[in-house]
C-alpha cells in the first residue's frame, strides 16, 4: 500500500529485526509521531503525515501485518488515523482488539491511543495476536533518547530476577514468537532449552516450576486469574497462560528478549 507523495515523505519503514517498542531504541521524532510493530516489521509515521496506517493478516493489503496465520483475524483488520492532536484506532474487523486492562473495542468502533507504549491485543479464539503501539511524548534525540529508554524500563512491567527472567522467557517463546495458537512450553522442554542455554546448571522441570510458580503466586496478589481457586477445571495451561498474557501486556517481557535464548 502506498500513500500520497507528501505523506510518504513523513512515513518510514521499521525493520523485522527492530526489536519490541517497549524497550527499543526509537529514532529521532517529533512529539506524537507514531511507531506502529507487527509482525515482520512496522511503521513511523508524522502526526502531520495525513497517513492512515491500516493493520491486518494480509501483506499486501496492509502497512502493518498481524496474525498472518490466522484465518480469523481480517484481511484489514483496523486502521490508526491522526485526528486533531490524537492518535485514533479504529476496528475494522469482526474481532475484538484489546487494550491492557481488558477493555475491549470492538469491530466497527474506535478509540483513543495514549501517549507512550501500548500493547493491543487482537483477540481471536484459543490465541492473541500482539500488535506493538508507542507514541513519542517528546522530541527523541539520541541523548534523550537514552534518558527516556531509562525511565521506561524503570516504570514498565513487573520486577524479575534474571533467572526468572530467564525462565519465563523460554516458558513463553512461542508467544514471543507470536506462532499460531501459542501454548507454554512444558516444564521438561523449558529444563531442556535452559539446560542448552547453561550447561554448567542443573536445571530441572521442577526448578523451572518452582521458580514460575514463585512469580505466579507473587503476582496473583494483584493480577487477577493467577491462582488455581480462579479457574474453573481442567485448569491445564490456563494459569501459565494467564502469567504468560500479564508479562506481555506490561511488557515485562518483549519480542527483544528472545534474544537470550540464542
Amino acid at each position: 500500500m502506498t500513500g500520497s507523495p507528501r505523506s510518504q515523505s513523513k512515513v518510514g519503514l521499521l525493520p523485522g529485526d527492530f526489536g519490541s517498542l517497549a524497550h527499543g531504541r526509537l529514532p529521532p521524532a517529533e512529539p506524537g509521531t507514531l511507531f506502529v510493530m507487527g509482525v515482520g516489521g512496522g511503521m513511523r509515521v508524522a502526526p502531520d503525515a495525513g497517513f492512515e496506517l491500516v493493520f491486518g493478516r494480509c501483506e499486501p493489503d496492509v502497512h502493518v501485518c498481524v496474525g498472518v496465520h490466522d484465518p480469523h483475524v481480517s484481511r484489514r483488520h483496523g486502521t490508526i488515523t491522526r485526528e486533531g492532536d490524537r492518535w485514533v484506532l479504529g476496528n475494522a474487523g469482526k474481532l475484538p482488539i484489546r487494550f491492557p486492562g481488558g477493555r475491549l473495542v470492538l469491530g466497527g468502533h474506535r478509540a483513543e491511543l495514549p501517549a507512550g507504549y501500548t500493547p493491543l491485543f487482537v483477540v481471536a479464539p484459543g490465541e492473541e495476536h500482539l500488535l506493538e503501539v508507542r507514541i513519542a511524548t517528546r522530541r527523541m534525540t539520541p541523548r534523550a533518547q537514552i534518558r527516556h529508554e531509562v525511565e521506561t524500563s524503570s516504570s514498565t512491567g513487573w520486577e524479575l530476577t534474571p533467572d526468572e527472567h530467564l525462565v519465563l522467557v523460554c516458558l513463553s517463546q512461542r508467544y514471543l514468537r507470536q506462532e499460531p495458537q501459542p501454548q507454554p512450553l512444558t516444564w521438561a522442554q523449558a529444563a531442556a532449552e535452559l539446560s542448552r542455554l547453561r550447561p554448567k546448571e542443573r536445571w530441572t522441570a521442577k526448578k523451572a516450576a518452582h521458580i514460575v510458580t514463585d512469580v505466579r503466586k507473587r503476582l496473583s496478589t494483584r493480577v487477577p486469574g493467577l491462582r488455581e481457586e480462579e479457574i474453573a477445571p481442567p485448569i491445564g495451561n490456563t494459569l501459565n497462560h494467564n502469567l504468560i498474557t500479564e508479562l506481555l501486556v506490561t511488557a515485562t517481557i518483549v519480542q527483544a528478549d528472545l534474544r537470550l535464548l540464542d
